[in-house]
């Protein structure tokens, strides 16, 4: 990434450029990542196409000022940390639902290596609401962060996160690069059977929480205490995505014909 992208890509973080690629500086920017950087599905809803080509996630994320969801996230938020420095490397995730995993790199995670050397950080900026920091990949205890009590846990040749008891998803040890996942990524936004068709979604983290779009709903979570309101019209919902995410939309993102859905849902 170049000097002036990673420049362009700090002040959507709102961050200044640090002098080196430290625990505390990663800390920093994944923290900031979330706060700046929404979470969301709005692309698949809007009717536009969704690419992991590194200048098409420079151009929607940072100059149209975006978000996205994992793989476009996680993906983009390495390329900044290599050009500062960092050794990543991306990881494919099975994600648990209903006590089951998904099918294999449903999900994209990033081992993060600093300047500092050791064992590296779990990061990821791209599974909504999560761990507020990274997570040190070697430490079989509770890591606690004002997300939740997160422990990585062995199973069998992978890692599961489990946040407050619960298991998030499993990490695979196998590094892959980010093409790798352009069919999982394709399958996400087309197939009827994703969540991410199924619903709108658009969620930030906050100072004290956490505010999210979900289809009319305003939710805001504020020191643990959620409260829900259902937004009157297009307007609303409109003026609701420019004052809390900074998003100016072409439309209101609703949801539309599927390709490859027969049913036209």
């Amino acid at each position: 990434m170049r000097d002036e992208l990673v420049a362009a890509y700090l002040d959507r973080l709102g961050t200044p450029r640090p002098e080196r690629l430290d625990t505390a500086a990663l800390r920093a920017l994944h923290r900031a990542h979330q706060e700046r950087i929404p979470f969301e599905n709005l692309s698949i809803h809007l009717g536009e196409s969704i690419s992991l080509d590194p200048d098409d996630l420079v151009d929607k994320i940072v100059h149209r000022r975006r978000g996205g969801f994992c793989y476009e996230l996680n993906g983009l938020f390495a390329q900044l940390l290599r050009a500062l420095g960092a050794r990543v490397d991306l990881h494919g995730a099975r994600v648990y639902g209903a006590g089951t995993l998904s099918a294999p790199m449903a999900h994209l995670t990033l081992l993060v290596h600093t300047v500092e050397g050791g064992e590296p950080w779990v990061c990821d900026v791209g599974f909504g609401a999560h761990s507020t920091y990274p997570l040190r990949w070697a430490e079989p205890w509770v890591q606690e962060d004002p997300g939740g009590g997160f422990r990585l846990v062995n199973a069998g040749d992978d890692v599961d996160v489990v946040k407050d008891g619960e298991p998030q998803y499993r990490i695979e040890r196998r590094p892959l690069e980010l093409a790798d996942c352009v069919p999982t990524c394709w399958w996400t936004a087309t197939s009827p059977e994703s969540h991410f068709t199924q619903g709108v979604i658009c969620s930030r983290l906050t100072a004290d929480g956490r505010i999210s779009i979900s289809g009319d709903r305003l939710i805001r979570t504020v020191d643990g205490v959620k409260t829900e309101e259902t937004l009157a019209d297009d307007a609303a919902l409109m003026a609701a995505y420019r004052d809390h995410f900074g998003l100016e939309l072409p439309r209101v993102p609703v949801r539309t014909d599927m390709p490859g859905d027969p049913a036209g849902r």
